[in-house]
C-alpha cells in the first residue's frame, strides 16, 4: 500500500521543534495526496496547522505503535527515523530505568550519572554462556558474544568503546575487562585478571582529569588486548596508547584539573616517605591551580593515592621506583613554579638560588647551575659553528612548559611499558580481545589540534564501522538468497582522503613544520589555495582568515590554525635533555634512553615489545641513518601511523561497537537532554546504522513468528500444512505491493512501515472481534439485569401486598384487644375497691382480737411465773437434806476403809522385808508394783478432781440460793412501787396534753426544717449526680486505659511470641548457614584434592618417567592421598612418616587445617569419653564398697552415711558437669576458629566468656561444699556419744529406781563393758569412712585443681589468640590443638600397647585352657572300655544335615581386597548390573566384610577395607561424575553405608528400632564413629556433585521450557524483532517444552528410587532442583523485557501449576520444594494484576513478600504489552511501590544466586533387612567371598 494512505485520523506524527527536537502531534482528519496543510492536535492539548514543504512535499514521520515503543533493539522498531529512535533511548532511559539498547550490531550506553545494581556476579553468571539477543541489552552481552565468537570462530575480537567525554566509555571498558577476568579465569597462579583490572587505577590516575564535561575524562586513547590460550583463559594483556594531552600538564582551562596523579601526590604531602618531594597544597603549585577547582565532590585523593600505589605494587613496580616515578612527578610540580625576570626585551634570567628550581634539581639530581643556564638560552647550529643565543622570558616560559609536557610524557610512556610487561606472559598466546577506549567525535567553540587528530581518527572508525554494517547486511541478504541491491550509504573517504592524502591538510602541516620560516597563518593560506573551491568538504569562514572549516559525517567543525604548527613540532630543547640524561637520578635517563628507537613521545606502541596479536602487521625494515630522521617525525605524522596500525589490527578482528551517550551537561542523574543525545547520536553513527537499515528491509520474521503473530488475519482455509505456503498466501493477499517484502529461506524481509501496516490490520481485526465481544456481552448484561429488575418487581409487589394484610390483620387484633383490656380494667376497678374495704373490717377485728388476747396472756404468765417459784423453793430444800444425808455416809465408809487399808499396809509392809527371797520366783512384780503405785496415785488425781467439782457445785447452790432470795425482795418492791405508779398516772395525763401542744408547735418547726432538708437534698443530689458523672467518667477513663494496658500486654506478648519465632528461625537459619559453609569447605577441599591430582597426572605426563623403587598398590595409594580425611586414633604413628612427605599439606593450609581439626574433634570427645567413663566406673566402685560399709554399721548411722553419699553422687554430677562445659569450651574454640568469630563482642566470643565465667564460679562453689562436707564428718564425730539399747530404756526416774534397786554390782559392769565395745566399733567405723571422705575429697581437690588449670590455660591462650592478627591466631590455636592431640594420641598408643599386651596374655592363657579341656576330654574317652563300645549295637541311622546358622559376615581373604574394591564398586555400572540388585546391596556387602574383619579384631583390614572403599567411590565419581545414575547410585550406597555403621555401632540411639537379631549383627570390637564422620563428608560431596550434574542436564531445558516455549498455544502473540537473533516463543523441532523439564524429572525420580536413596534424602534433591527451575527462570524474566507481559505471567503460572501437580503425583508436596518457586509465583501474579491504582499498589507489597524491592521494580519497568489493549506500567505506581517499599529490609541483589545448595542433612534411617538373608548374586563376580 503507498505510504500516503497511513495518513489517517488520529494516526500519530512526529513534527520538528526548537526545544524538543521532535514533538508528538494527532492527525485530526484524513490525509489527501495535494492537500498543502496537516491538522494536528498536539499533546499539549492545542491544535496546529502543519504546512508541508512545497518543494519536497515531505510528509512528517510516522509514529510507531506503543507496543513497539521501549523495544531492546531499536531495529524492531517498524518505523526507522530519528525521533522513532530518539523516542525509544528516552522511553527506556527515563521510564523504565534502563541505560543499554541495541541499534544493530551497536550497543548505545546512556551514561545514568548514578550507580546501579547491575554489574555484580550474579550478573555476570546470568549472561555468561547466554546468546546476544536472549537477554536484556548489557555490555555484558557484547563482551559475552565477543568471548564466544573468540572460542567459536577461532577468531581475534574487538570492541570499539567510542563517546564523548563523560559519557560513560572508560567504565563501560573496564566492565568489559572484568566480565573477561571474571568468567575466563586466568591460566596460572599469576592473577593476571587481577592484574589486568589493577592497570585501570594507575592509568586512570596518570591520564584522566576532571573537566567540564566529566569528572574522570580519560585524555588519552588506549587500546588494551587481553591474551587467552588455547582454553581460552586469560595469560596476558597489552596496551597501547594514543595521543596523550600532554598540554593538560602545563595548562588546564576554567573548572578543570591536571592529572589526578598530581592531586593525590599534594594530598598525600605528609606521609613520611613523601617529605623528600617538598610537596604541599595543589594551590601552591601553577600546574596544579589555574583551574581553581583543586578538589573533586566525593573523591577523597588520599585514599586513590593509595589505591594507585597498591595497583602498582601488584604489577610489580617495587617500592623505590614507584618513590622514582613521585620524585618526577614532584619536580613537574616545582619546575612549574620557576619564574624567569626580563633583562631585555631578548633576554631573561632567572633569580638566584631560585627555591622551585633548587628543588627540581634536586629531586631530578642534575646540576642547578648548567639548568638554570639553559632554561634562560637555547644552542643554535648552523652550517659552519654553533653559538648559544638568549631567549626572551615568553620564549623561557614556553621552553619550560615544553620540558615538562616531555618529561610528563616519557613518564606515561614508561610506566605503560613497565605495566605491559607486567602483564605479558611467557605462554603463547592463542587469540586475544581488544578494548579500544577511544575519544569520540568532539566540537567545541574553540578548536585546535588536539580536536582536529581526534576527529580524524573517529573519521576512520567510522568508515571502518559503515564497512562492517555494510557487509553484515550483505552476508544476511546473501545466506537468505534475497536478491542484493546497492544500498546508498555515506561514504566518508573523501574526508579521509582531505586530510591524509598527498596535499592533504597533515601533508601540508608537515612540509610548513619544515619550512624556516613557517607560521600558522602561511599554513593557512596553503590551505585555501590548495582546498578551497575544490574540494567541497573544506570551506573557509567569512569573518576569519586563519581558521578552516570540515565537513565531517558528523557535523561542520570550524577549526582555528593559531597552535597548530606548535603542536605538530612538539619542541623540546636538546640541551635540556642532555642535562637530564646526565642526571645522578638512575631512573631519569631510563626514560630518555629510547628517544632514538620510540616512534612517538606519545607513542601508541610504548612498549618496545611486540603486541600480543596475531594480526599480520608489516614490521618496519630499518635503515642505517634512519635514526635520525625518525627521531624528527611531527606528531601529526605518528599519530597517522599508529591510526593506521590500529585499523589494521581492527580490521584483523571481528569487531563489536559501544556507543556511549552523554544524557545532559550537568551530570543529573536519569535527566534527557534530547538536544545533546540527537547530536551525540549523529556523530557516533547511530542513526547512519539506521538508515542503512531502513534503505532495505529493516523488519525480519520468521516464518513460524509470522505466522504465530498473524493468525488472526487468516481464515481457517488460508491456513496450510506448510507455514511457508501459507504466509506467502497471506501476504499476497494483505500487502498488494511485492516490492515492499521479500521471502528469504528462513525469514519474511519487509521494508520500512509495512510491519506497522500490518499491525493496524491486526490491531483492527481484534478491535473488531472484541466489539463483537462486548456487543454481546452487553445485550447479555442487559437481559440479565431487566430480568433481575422484573423479578425484584414482583418481589416488591408480594411483599407490599403482605405488609397491607399484615397491617388489616393488626387493626383487627387491636379493636378486640382494647375490648378485652376495658372489661378486665373496669373488672380490676370493682375488685379492688371491695379488696380496701375488707382490708379496713379485718384490721379493726384484728386489733381488738389483739388487745382481748394480751390481756389473757398477761394474766396466764403471772400465774405461770408464781408456779414456777414455788417450784424451785421446794426442791432446794428437798436437796439440802439429801445432800446432808449422802454426806454422813459416805464419812461412815471412809473410816471403815481407813482402818481396812492401814491392816492391808501392814501386809504389805511385812512381804516387802521378804521380797529378795521371792525376787527369782517372782521375776516382774516390781513392775506390777510400779502399775498398781501408778494406779493409786491416778485415782487419788481422781479424787482430787472430783472433790474440787463437789466445792465448786456447793459453791453454785449457794449463789444460786441468794439470787432467788434476791428476786423474791424484788417482787415486794415492785408491788409497791406499782401503787405509787397509779397515782402519777394522773399527773402524767395532765403532762400529755401540754406535749401534745408542743408536738404541733414542734411539726410545724419539721415542716420548715423538711424544706430546707429538701432542698439541701436536692443540692445533694445534684452534687451526687455529678459526682456519679465525674466517677463514670473516670471508670471509662480507667477502663480505657486498662484496655489499652491489656492490649499493650498483649502486644508486648504478640512481640515477644514473634521475636521468639524469628530468633528460631534466625537459629535455624544459622545452623544452616554453618552447615553450608562446613559443606562449602568440603566442596573446595574436594575440588582442591581434584585439581591436585590432575596437576599431579598433567606433571606425570609431562614428564613420562617412571618413578624408581617400590610402586604402590591401590589401597596404599589411596590412604596416603586421604591422609587427612581417613587417618584413625589407630593409625596415627603409622602415618607421621607420609604425611610429612606429600605435597598436599601445602595446597591450602587453611582449609585443610580447618578440617583436622573436625577429624579430630571425634577422636577428642571419645577420649573424654573413655576418661569419664573410667572415672565413673572408679566412683561406682567406691559407692558399691561404702554401701556394703554401711550395712555392716548399726542403724544409728544410716541418715547420716545416706546424707554424705548423696553429697558425693551430687559432688561427681557436678565433676562431670564441669567437664562437659569444658569440652563445649573446647568445641566452640575448635569450631570458631575464624578470626572473625573469635573476635571480641561476637557471638562465639561471649558464649566463651560466659562458659569460662561459670565454670569459675562453679569450681568456687565446689570448693566451699568440700569444706562443708569436711566439718559435717567432724561434728558427726564428736556427736556420737555412747548410747544404750533404746529397748532397755525407760523413763528416767523409773531407770533411778532401778538403779538404787540394783545390790548386783556385776550386771552394771557387764552393761558398761558392752557399751565401750559398741562405741569402739563405731569409732572404727567412723575413722574408716572418714579416711575414705578425705581421700575421696583429695580426689576431687585435685580434679577442681586440673579442671583450674586448665581453665586458666584456655583463658591465657584464648587472651593470646585474641592480641594476635587472624592469621596468627589461626596458626597459634592449631598449633595448640595438634600439640595437645599428639600428648593425648601418644598415652593412648601407651595404653593401647598395654591393652594389647593383656589381650595376647589372655589369649595364650585361653589357648592353654582349651589343651587342657581337650586332654581332659581325650582322658575320659580312654576311660572308657572298648569292651563297652563294641558291645553296644551297631543300627543304621539317618543322619540329617544341619542348616548352617549364617552370622551376616563374609569373609574374605587380604590379598583379595583390591579384587573385591574393583569388581564391587570400581567395574559396576548401575545401567547394568546394579538394576537387578538389591537396592544398597553394595553397601550390605562391604558392611558384612566390615564385621568380619571387626570379629576378627583385625584393625589393619577395618581401615585397609574402609580406605580402599572411599577412595575407589572417589575415583568413580571422579571418572564417571557427569553420569546422574552413578552419581545417584553411589550416593544411595554411601547413604546405606552409614546407615549400617550406624545401626550395628552398639549405641543405644541407633538401635531403637533393631531387631534382637540384629542387635547379636553389632560391632563389638571397634568403634567406627570417626570413618561415619567421613562417611558423611563423602556423602555431602557426592551430593553437591549430583546436584552439580542435575543442574548440568536442567540448565538447557529451564528457559526454553518454563519462559519460551507456550504451552497454553495462542495466548501470547509474538512480537516484531529487531536485526538480531532472537529466540522464538514458538516450539521448534528440538526446542525443549515443559514436557521435556517433566520427563526429566521422572527421569531422576524413577532413577533414585530405583536406587533406594532415602525418602528424605530424594526430597532435599527434589527441593533443590526445583530451586534451580524457579532461580533459573525468575533470574532470566529479570533480564529479558520480550518476557514480562500478562500473557507471559499466565504461562509461568500454569507452568509453575503443572510442576505442583508433578509434586502432588510423586507424593512430595512436603518437601519445601513447592516453596521455592514462590517467588517465581510472586513474579507471574505480579505480571497479572492490575497496576493502577493505590489499593493495587498496596495489594502487590502485600502479595510479593518473597520478592525483593529491586525485583518487584524491575518487573514493573520491564512489564511490556504484547498488545495495543494492554497498558504500561505509570511512573508514578512505579514510584508509589517503591515508597511503600522502602521500610522493607530485603537485600538489594537484583537476581537469585542459581548455584546456591541448600545444606544437606542425612537422617538415621534403619533398614529391616537381615544380614543373614542377603545372598551375593554371581553376575558380580565375588566368588572368592564365603559366608560366615
Amino acid at each position: 500500500m503507498a505510504a500516503s494512505e497511513l495518513y489517517t485520523k488520529f494516526a500519530r506524527v512526529w513534527i520538528p521543534d526548537p526545544e524538543e527536537v521532535w514533538k508528538s502531534a494527532e492527525l485530526l482528519k484524513d490525509y489527501k495526496p495535494g492537500d498543502k496543510v496537516l491538522l494536528l492536535h498536539l499533546e499539549e492539548g492545542q491544535d496546529l496547522e502543519y504546512r508541508l514543504d512545497p518543494k519536497t512535499k515531505e510528509l512528517p514521520h510516522l509514529r510507531n505503535p506503543d507496543i513497539l515503543v521501549g523495544e531492546n533493539d531499536l531495529t524492531a522498531l517498524s518505523y526507522l527515523h530519528e525521533p522513532a529512535v530518539l523516542h525509544n533511548l528516552r522511553v527506556r532511559f527515563i521510564d523504565s530505568k534502563l541505560i543499554y539498547t541495541y541499534c544493530g550490531i551497536v550497543l548505545v550506553a546512556i551514561n545514568p550519572y548514578e550507580q546501579l545494581p547491575i554489574y555484580g556476579e550474579d550478573i555476570i553468571n546470568a549472561y555468561s554462556g547466554q546468546n546476544m539477543g536472549d537477554m536484556d541489552p548489557h555490555i555484558f552481552a557484547v563482551a559475552e558474544e565477543a568471548y564466544k565468537q573468540m572460542a567459536r570462530d577461532e577468531r581475534n575480537q574487538s570492541i570499539i568503546v567510542s563517546g564523548e567525554s563523560g559519557a560513560g566509555k572508560t567504565v563501560s571498558a573496564k566492565y568489559a575487562m572484568r566480565y573477561f577476568a571474571t568468567v575466563s579465569g586466568s591460566a596460572s597462579e599469576a592473577n593476571v585478571e587481577e592484574k589486568v583490572l589493577a592497570s585501570n587505577p594507575i592509568m586512570e590516575s596518570i591520564g584522566n582529569a576532571k573537566t567540564t564535561r566529566n569528572d574522570n575524562s580519560s585524555r588519552f586513547g588506549k587500546y588494551i588486548e587481553i591474551g587467552f590460550d588455547k582454553r581460552y583463559r586469560i595469560i596476558g594483556a597489552n596496551m597501547r596508547t594514543y595521543l596523550l594531552e600532554k598540554s593538560r600538564v602545563v595548562f588546564q582551562a576554567e573548572e578543570e584539573r591536571n592529572y589526578h596523579i598530581f592531586y593525590q601526590l599534594c594530598a598525600s604531602a605528609k606521609l613520611p616517605e613523601f617529605k623528600m618531594l617538598r610537596l604541599g597544597n595543589a594551590d601552591s603549585f601553577h600546574y596544579t591551580k589555574q583551574g581553581g577547582s583543586p578538589m573533586i565532590e566525593g573523591v577523597d585523593d588520599a585514599k586513590e593515592m593509595a589505591h594507585t600505589r597498591q595497583a602498582c605494587t601488584l604489577l610489580g613496580i617495587s617500592e623505590s621506583y614507584q618513590m622514582g616515578i613521585f620524585r618526577i612527578l614532584a619536580g613537574i610540580l616545582h619546575l612549574g613554579n620557576v619564574g624567569f625576570a626580563s633583562r631585555d626585551s631578548d633576554s631573561c634570567t632567572i633569580p638566584p638560588k631560585h627555591e622551585p628550581l633548587i628543588i627540581f634539581c634536586d629531586l631530578m639530581g642534575v646540576d642547578y647551575e648548567e639548568m638554570c643556564h639553559w632554561l634562560c638560552h637555547r644552542k643554535l647550529a648552523t652550517a659552519t659553528e654553533t653559538y648559544i643565543k638568549p631567549i626572551s622570558k615568553l620564549q623561557a616560559t614556553n621552553a619550560r612548559d615544553a620540558l615538562a609536557k616531555h618529561i610528563y610524557a616519557k613518564l606515561f610512556n614508561w610506566i605503560v611499558d613497565h605495566v605491559n610487561q607486567a602483564l605479558h606472559s611467557a605462554v603463547k598466546q592463542h587469540s586475544f580481545i581488544g578494548v579500544l577506549d577511544i575519544y569520540g567525535f568532539e566540537t567545541f567553540e574553540i578548536n585546535s589540534f588536539e580536536q582536529f587528530c581526534i576527529n580524524y581518527a573517529n573519521e576512520k572508525l567510522q568508515q571502518q564501522f559503515n564497512m562492517h554494517v555494510f557487509k553484515l547486511e550483505q552476508e544476511e541478504y546473501m545466506k537468505e538468497q534475497i536478491p542484493w541491491t546497492l544500498i546508498d550509504f555515506y561514504d566518508n573517504q573523501p574526508c579521509i582522503n582531505l586530510i591524509e592524502s598527498k596535499m592533504g591538510i597533515l601533508d601540508l602541516l608537515d612540509e610548513e613544520c619544515k619550512m624556516p620560516k613557517g607560521t600558522d597563518d602561511t599554513w593557512a593560506q596553503k590551505l585555501y589555495n590548495t582546498h578551497l573551491n575544490k574540494c567541497a568538504l573544506f570551506e573557509k569562514p567569512r569573518m576569519s582568515n586563519k581558521a578552516f572549516i570540515i565537513k565531517h559525517f558528523a557535523d561542520k567543525v570550524e577549526y582555528q590554525c593559531e597552535g597548530f604548527l606548535e603542536k605538530n613540532k612538539d619542541t623540546v630543547f636538546e640541551e635540556q635533555i642532555k642535562v637530564l640524561k646526565s642526571s645522578k637520578f638512575k631512573m631519569l635517563p631510563e626514560l630518555f634512553q629510547d628517544d632514538e628507537k620510540a616512534i612517538s613521545p606519545t607513542s601508541a606502541t610504548s612498549s618496545g615489545r611486540t603486541p600480543l596479536t596475531r594480526v599480520p602487521v608489516k614490521p618496519t625494515k630499518g635503515r642505517p641513518g634512519q635514526t635520525a630522521k625518525e627521531h624528527k617525525k611531527t606528531v601529526g605524522h605518528q599519530f597517522r601511523n599508529s591510526l593506521h596500525l590500529l585499523m589494521e589490527t581492527l580490521n584483523a578482528t571481528t569487531p563489536h561497537y559501544v556507543r556511549c551517550i552523554k544524557p545532559n551537561d550537568f551530570k543529573f542523574p536519569f535527566t534527557f537532554d534530547e538536544k545533546r543525545a540527537v547530536q551525540q547520536l549523529r556523530a557516533c553513527g547511530v542513526l547512519e546504522t539506521i538508515r542503512i537499515s531502513a534503505a532495505g528491509f529493516p523488519s525480519r520474521w520468521t516464518y513460524q513468528e509470522f505466522f504465530s503473530r498473524y493468525r488472526v488475519l487468516m481464515k481457517q482455509k488460508d491456513v496450510l500444512g506448510d507455514r511457508k505456503q501459507t504466509c506467502k498466501n497471506v501476504l499476497e493477499k494483505l500487502i498488494l505491493d511485492k516490492d515492499k517484502y521479500q521471502f528469504g529461506k528462513t525469514k519474511i524481509f519487509f521494508r520500512a512501515g509495512q510491519v506497522a501496516y500490518l499491525e493496524k490490520l491486526r490491531a483492527d481485526k481484534l478491535r473488531a472481534a472484541c466489539i463483537r465481544i462486548q456487543k454481546t456481552i452487553r445485550g447479555w448484561l442487559l437481559r440479565k439485569k431487566y430480568l433481575c429488575m422484573q423479578r425484584a418487581a414482583i418481589t416488591v409487589q408480594r411483599y407490599v401486598r403482605g405488609y397491607q394484610a399484615r397491617c388489616y390483620a393488626k387493626f383487627l387484633r387491636r379493636t378486640k384487644a382494647a375490648t378485652t383490656i376495658q372489661k378486665f380494667w373496669r373488672m380490676y376497678v370493682v375488685r379492688r375497691r371491695y379488696k380496701i374495704r375488707r382490708a379496713a373490717t379485718v384490721v379493726l377485728q384484728s386489733y381488738l382480737r389483739g388487745y382481748l388476747a394480751r390481756n389473757r396472756y398477761r394474766k396466764i404468765l403471772r400465774e405461770h411465773k408464781a408456779v414456777i417459784i414455788q417450784k424451785r423453793v421446794r426442791g432446794w430444800l428437798a436437796r439440802t437434806h439429801y445432800k446432808k444425808t449422802m454426806q454422813a455416809i459416805i464419812y461412815l465408809q471412809c473410816c471403815f476403809r481407813r482402818m481396812m487399808a492401814k491392816r492391808e499396809l501392814k501386809k504389805l509392809k511385812i512381804e516387802a522385808r521378804s521380797v529378795e527371797r521371792y525376787k527369782k520366783l517372782h521375776i516382774g512384780m516390781e513392775n506390777k508394783i510400779m502399775q498398781l503405785q501408778r494406779k493409786v496415785d491416778e485415782q487419788n488425781k481422781d479424787y482430787k478432781c472430783l472433790m474440787e467439782k463437789l466445792t465448786n457445785l456447793e459453791g453454785l447452790y449457794n449463789s444460786e440460793t441468794e439470787k432467788l432470795r434476791n428476786d423474791v425482795e424484788r417482787l415486794h418492791l415492785s408491788e409497791e412501787e406499782a401503787k405509787v405508779a397509779t397515782g402519777r398516772v394522773l399527773s402524767l395525763q395532765e403532762e400529755i396534753a401540754k406535749l401534745r401542744k408542743d408536738l404541733e408547735q414542734t411539726r410545724s418547726e419539721k415542716k420548715c426544717i423538711e424544706e430546707r432538708a429538701d432542698k439541701y437534698k436536692q443540692e445533694t443530689e445534684q452534687l451526687v449526680s455529678n459526682l456519679k458523672e465525674e466517677n463514670t467518667l473516670l471508670k471509662q477513663e480507667k477502663e480505657t486505659l486498662n484496655h489499652l494496658i491489656v492490649e499493650q500486654a498483649k502486644e508486648m506478648t504478640e512481640t515477644m511470641e514473634k521475636k521468639l519465632v524469628e530468633e528460631t528461625k534466625q537459629l535455624e537459619i544459622d545452623l544452616n548457614d554453618e552447615r553450608l559453609r562446613y559443606q562449602n569447605l568440603l566442596n573446595e577441599f574436594s575440588r582442591l584434592e581434584e585439581r591436585y591430582d590432575d596437576l599431579k597426572e598433567e606433571m606425570t605426563l609431562m614428564l613420562n618417567v617412571p618413578k624408581p623403587g617400590h610402586k604402590r598398590t591401590d589401597s596404599t595409594h589411596s590412604s596416603n592421598e586421604s591422609e587427612y580425611t581417613f587417618s584413625s586414633e589407630f593409625a596415627e604413628t603409622e602415618d607421621i612418616a607420609p604425611r610429612t612427605k606429600e605435597p598436599s599439606e601445602k595446597k591450602v593450609p587453611l582449609d585443610m587445617s580447618l578440617f583436622l581439626k573436625l577429624q579430630k574433634r571425634v577422636t577428642e570427645l571419645e577420649q573424654e569419653k573413655q576418661i569419664l567413663q573410667d572415672e565413673l566406673d572408679r566412683k561406682e566402685e567406691q559407692v558399691f564398697r561404702s554401701k556394703a560399709k554401711e550395712e555392716e554399721r548399726p542403724p544409728i548411722r544410716g541418715a547420716e552415711l545416706e546424707y554424705e553419699s548423696l553429697k558425693r553422687q551430687e559432688l561427681e554430677s557436678e565433676n562431670k558437669k564441669l567437664k562437659n562445659e569444658l569440652n563445649e569450651l573446647r568445641k566452640a574454640l575448635s569450631e570458631k576458629s575464624a578470626p572473625e568469630v573469635t573476635a571480641p563482642g561476637a557471638p562465639a566470643y561471649r558464649v566463651l566468656m560466659e562458659q569460662l565465667t561459670s565454670v569459675s564460679e562453679e569450681l568456687d562453689v565446689r570448693k566451699e561444699e568440700v569444706l562443708i562436707l569436711r566439718s559435717q564428718l567432724v561434728s558427726q564425730k564428736e556427736a556420737i556419744q555412747p548410747k544404750d539399747d533404746k529397748n532397755t530404756m525407760t523413763d528416767s526416774t523409773i531407770l533411778l529406781e532401778d538403779v538404787q534397786k540394783m545390790k548386783d554390782k556385776g550386771e552394771i559392769a557387764q552393761a558398761y563393758i558392752g557399751l565401750k565395745e559398741t562405741n569402739r566399733l563405731l569409732e572404727s567405723q567412723l575413722q574408716s569412712q572418714k579416711r575414705s571422705h578425705e581421700n575421696e575429697a583429695e580426689a576431687l581437690r585435685g580434679e577442681i585443681q586440673s579442671l583450674k588449670e586448665e581453665n586458666n590455660r584456655q583463658q591465657q591462650l584464648l587472651a593470646q589468640n585474641l592480641q594476635l592478627p587472624p592469621e596468627a591466631r589461626i596458626e597459634a590455636s592449631l598449633q595448640h590443638e595438634i600439640t595437645r592431640l599428639t600428648n593425648e594420641n601418644l598415652d593412648l598408643m601407651e595404653q593401647l600397647e598395654k591393652q594389647d599386651k593383656t589381650v595376647r596374655k589372655l589369649k595364650k592363657q585361653l589357648k592353654v585352657f582349651a589343651k587342657k579341656i581337650g586332654e581332659l576330654e581325650v582322658g575320659q574317652m580312654e576311660n572308657i572300655s572298648p569292651g563297652q563300645i563294641i558291645d553296644e549295637p551297631i543300627r543304621p541311622v539317618n543322619i540329617p544335615r544341619k542348616e548352617k546358622d549364617f552370622q551376616g559376615m563374609l569373609e574374605y581373604k587380604r590379598e583379595d581386597e583390591q579384587k573385591l574394591v574393583k569388581n564391587l564398586i570400581l567395574e559396576l555400572k548401575p545401567r547394568g548390573v546394579a538394576v537387578n540388585l538389591i537396592p544398597g546391596l553394595p553397601a550390605y556387602i562391604l558392611f558384612m566384610c566390615v564385621r568380619h574383619a571387626d570379629y576378627l579384631n583385625d584393625d589393619q583390614k577395618v581401615r585397609s577395607l574402609l580406605t580402599s572403599t572411599i577412595n575407589s567411590i572417589k575415583k568413580v565419581l571422579k571418572k564417571r561424575g557427569d553420569d546422574f545414575e552413578t552419581v545417584s547410585f553411589w550416593l544411595s550406597n554411601t547413604c546405606r553405608f552409614l546407615h549400617c555403621l550406624k545401626q550395628y555401632s552398639g549405641e543405644e540411639g541407633f538401635m531403637k528400632h533393631n531387631t534382637s537379631r540384629q542387635n547379636e549383627h553389632c560391632l563389638t570390637n571397634f568403634d567406627l564413629a570417626e570413618y561415619r564422620q567421613v562417611l558423611s563428608d563423602l556423602a555431602i560431596q557426592i551430593y553437591q556433585q549430583l546436584v552439580r550434574v542435575l543442574e548440568n542436564i536442567l540448565q538447557p531445558m529451564i528457559v526454553s521450557g518454563m519462559l519460551e516455549h507456550e504451552t497454553i498455544q495462542g495466548v501470547s502473540g509474538v512480537k516484531p524483532t529487531g536485526l538480531r537473533k532472537r529466540t522464538s516463543s514458538i516450539a521448534d523441532e528440538g526446542t525443549y517444552t515443559l514436557d521435556s523439564i517433566l520427563r526429566q524429572l521422572n527421569a531422576f525420580h524413577s532413577v533414585m528410587c530405583q536406587h533406594g536413596m532415602d525418602p528424605e534424602l530424594i526430597k532435599q534433591v527434589v527441593k533443590q532442583m526445583f530451586y534451580i527451575v524457579g532461580a533459573i527462570t525468575l533470574n532470566n524474566l529479570l533480564l529479558r523485557k520480550d518476557m514480562c507481559s500478562w500473557s507471559k505471567g499466565m504461562q509461568i503460572r500454569y507452568n509453575v501449576s503443572q510442576l505442583e501437580e508433578w509434586l502432588r503425583d510423586k507424593n512430595l508436596m512436603n518437601s519445601g520444594a513447592k516453596e521455592t518457586l514462590e517467588p517465581l509465583i510472586q513474579a507471574a501474579q505480579l505480571l497479572q494484576v492490575k497496576k493502577k491504582t493505590d489499593d493495587d499498589a498496596e495489594a502487590i507489597c502485600s502479595m510479593c513478600n518473597a520478592l525483593t524491592t529491586a525485583q518487584i521494580v524491575k518487573v514493573l519497568n520491564l512489564y511490556t504489552p504484547v498488545n495495543e489493549f494492554e497498558e504500561r506500567v505509570s511512573v508514578a505506581f512505579i514510584r508509589t511501590i517503591q515508597l511503600r517499599l522502602r521500610d522493607r529490609k530485603d537485600s538489594p541483589q537484583l537476581l537469585m544466586d542459581a548455584k546456591h545448595i541448600f545444606p544437606v542433612t542425612f537422617p538415621f534411617n534403619p533398614s529391616s533387612l537381615a544380614l543373614e538373608t542377603i545372598q551375593i548374586p554371581a553376575s558380580l563376580g565375588l566368588g572368592f567371598i564365603a559366608r560366615v
